[in-house]
């Protein structure tokens, strides 16, 4: 049976503004925006979900999708470093700054390593994929990251070579274990 994931990146927020590891924080008013402007533009699925973060629940919402919360689809845990700038971690402590940015099993932050997060992203695509059918997924950029990590089967270094945009769209499609992958299709109603 195939199975098709879309995965949809959360609209702006404050903290991606300001280079920050997520607060939680809202959407900003532009994000807001943009999400209901786009409202309407996804093809109907059978499952819907949403990371735990406002910025997701709040982009579902302008999108008007009913979702039910995916607790295993939280963003990366970035223990002592959530709601800093990446700025002023990187001037207190430049080495674990270089190391996160290189060694997927760093997480001397408190929270999650690389390598767990996407162990965790690969799971629930494991348990997705046994599910089968179409589903959505208003997640975190480092979700959708760490979701093509997984179904390209490749390093987790890789990581940092994914850009995603807020509001795009990034399609997984297989059966199997095996894993088609569609990148960063801007999300609007065209």
């Amino acid at each position: 049976m195939t199975t098709r994931v879309m995965l949809v990146s959360a609209a702006a927020g404050q903290a991606q503004r300001e280079v920050r590891f997520d607060d939680d924080g809202p959407l900003s008013e532009a994000g807001r925006r943009r999400a209901r402007a786009a409202a309407g533009a996804l093809p109907p699925v059978e499952r819907s979900v949403v990371s735990p973060s406002v910025r997701c629940r709040q982009t579902a919402e302008e999108l008007g999708l009913a979702v039910r919360s995916a607790p295993e689809l939280a963003g990366c845990a970035m223990g002592a470093w959530r709601g800093r700038t990446l700025a002023e971690v990187a001037d207190g402590d430049p080495a674990a700054v270089s190391a996160w940015l290189s060694d997927p099993d760093f997480a001397a932050h408190g929270g999650e390593s690389l390598r767990q997060l996407c162990a965790r992203i690969a799971g629930w695509l494991a348990r997705t994929a046994r599910d089968g059918g179409r589903v959505l997924a208003v997640v975190e950029p480092d979700v959708v990251r760490a979701a093509a990590v997984c179904a390209l089967r490749v390093p987790e270094e890789a990581f940092w070579r994914l850009d995603v945009p807020p509001l795009t769209v990034t399609e997984l499609s297989g059966r199997g274990g095996r894993w088609n992958l569609s990148l960063g299709r801007a999300l609007d109603r065209r």
